[in-house]
């Protein structure tokens, strides 16, 4: 048994720790190394081995996923393929080679559009993530499509038929925010008149804290909104619409969840 005074000395320290904050030298902090979970890279801040568990849940979650650790024909790992309003067999969904891929060699894509009813929402994502603040990024590039072309993200998703997302649509030239509730759908910003074309790659960028939501194209902040549809943290994914066959590249996703 350790004498009383010694044991005084530690639980003196440990109570500085978590009351005042005060923690011991911090551990030298290495770069991310690729995981074994489908590309996914997790760089967590270098903390004290004693005080991890009074500040690990204020330490953001940097996840950036590139696709190019999954093998090709697969998705990366916890993802999975879903529809909003189906009436038909799910969309194909895979990683595949792209030599145009912002970071090559591989991206994320529909692959093939097995329903064509014009209210179907096509996912793929993953519910093992929680999502609440934050900023989420990607990359994305319409490929195909008729009656809809472009895509988004979706995030602070409970599941199939709730979550927000924002997207931009080539043939309307416009980009949106919605959110979708019960399967319905419902704008709550809109930018219209603008130019990008199916076939080139622009970047999507969303900014949610609290009830406030940005919503960036290609660096320049468009939509900003208060909505407290969703209050608590969700899966996250990407999205299309009704024949809109897409890609996505380089998603990263910066959560500050408490």
């Amino acid at each position: 048994m350790k004498p009383r005074t010694q044991q005084h000395g530690v639980l003196a320290y440990l109570f500085l720790i978590m009351v005042v904050g005060c923690t011991p030298p911090a551990a030298k902090e290495e770069a991310p190394a690729p995981s074994e979970d489908g590309g996914v890279r997790v760089a967590a801040a270098p903390l004290a081995p004693s005080a991890e568990q009074v500040v690990r849940a204020y330490v953001p979650n940097h996840i950036a996923l590139s696709f190019d650790d999954v093998v090709e024909g697969k998705l990366p790992e916890g993802w999975k393929i879903d529809a909003t309003n189906p009436r038909g067999r799910l969309a194909d969904w895979a990683v595949v080679t792209d030599a145009k891929a912002p970071s090559t060699p591989s991206v994320l894509s529909l692959t093939k559009v097995n329903d064509t009813f014009g209210g179907v929402f096509n996912l793929c994502w993953n519910s093992n993530v929680s999502f609440e603040d934050g900023e989420i990024e990607a990359k994305v590039r319409a490929n195909s499509g008729k009656v809809d072309q472009g895509g988004g993200m979706i995030w602070r998703a409970k599941d199939a038929n709730n979550y927000y997302i924002v997207r931009y649509n080539p043939l309307e030239s416009n980009f949106r925010l919605y959110y979708v509730k019960d399967g319905a759908r419902r704008i709550l910003a809109d930018a219209s008149d603008l130019s990008i074309r199916a076939g080139e790659w622009f970047t999507i960028r969303i900014i949610h804290k609290a009830n406030k939501i940005e919503g960036w194209l290609n660096g320049k902040k468009l939509l900003e909104i208060t909505d407290r549809t969703f209050r608590k943290g969700g899966g996250i994914g990407v999205w299309t619409k009704a024949d809109a066959a897409t890609s996505f590249d380089d998603l990263i996703v910066r959560s500050e969840n408490r």
